[in-house]
C-alpha cells in the first residue's frame, strides 16, 4: 500500500493528467479492500463487485474534487463507496417488484440471524462507548459517526491534531479490548 503522501500524489496525477498508471495503482490498492468491506456490510459478491466498479469510476471522474486537507485518500474513497452502497440499497428497496418474483436475490437478503447479530453488535458497541472517557467517546463519535476528518475535529475541540489522533488510537484500542471481553 502506498504511503499517505503517495496516495495524494496518485489522486492528483489522475485529476491533472488523467494518468492511467496512477489510477491502476489506486485500483489495485483499493478494489480488494472495498469489496471485502462491502461484503462485510451484507452485500453479496456480485453487488459488491459492481459497487467497487462504480466507486472506482467515481474516483476517476471526481479526482479533481479531492482535497487532502479535508480527508485522507482512504477516507475519501471509502466515503464514495459508502454513498454508492447507500444508493444501491435504496434502489433495491424501492424497486417495484414484479408479479413473477417478489423476493430479493438471496445474496443481498439479510437473514433474521444477521439482523439479530447486527442489533447485538450495535448494543455491545454502545455499551463499550459508554465505558470510554468523555473525551475519547466524543472524538470517536465525531470521527466515525459524523465522518469528520481529524483536522476538523481538532479545530472543533480546540486541540492539537496529534492529541486528536492519539485519543482516537487509544479509544480504538480500548474499544477493541472491551469488545473482546464481551465475546
Amino acid at each position: 500500500m502506498p504511503t499517505a503522501e503517495a496516495l495524494v500524489e496518485l489522486v492528483e496525477a489522475v485529476a491533472c493528467r488523467r494518468d492511467k498508471q496512477a489510477f491502476a495503482i489506486l485500483y489495485r490498492s483499493y478494489a480488494p479492500r472495498l469489496k471485502t468491506w462491502l461484503m462485510r456490510r451484507g452485500l453479496g459478491e456480485g453487488p459488491a463487485e459492481d459497487l467497487v466498479q462504480e466507486t472506482m469510476v467515481a474516483v476517476w471522474r471526481k479526482a479533481s474534487y479531492y482535497r487532502p486537507e479535508r480527508a485522507g485518500v482512504t477516507t475519501w474513497i471509502f466515503r464514495i463507496a459508502r454513498n454508492h452502497s447507500i444508493d444501491y440499497l435504496r434502489r433495491a428497496s424501492n424497486a417495484p417488484s414484479s408479479n413473477e418474483s417478489q423476493e430479493e436475490p438471496i445474496e443481498t437478503m439479510a437473514t433474521g440471524e444477521a439482523f439479530v447479530m447486527g442489533v447485538e453488535r450495535e448494543h455491545l458497541m454502545r455499551l463499550a462507548l459508554e465505558k470510554l472517557s468523555p473525551e475519547q467517546s466524543r472524538t470517536i463519535r465525531l470521527s466515525f459517526f459524523e465522518d469528520k476528518p481529524h483536522r476538523e475535529i481538532a479545530e472543533e475541540l480546540g486541540l492539537p491534531l496529534g492529541t486528536v489522533k492519539s485519543r482516537i488510537r487509544m479509544a480504538l484500542t480500548r474499544l477493541r479490548l472491551l469488545l473482546q471481553d464481551e465475546q
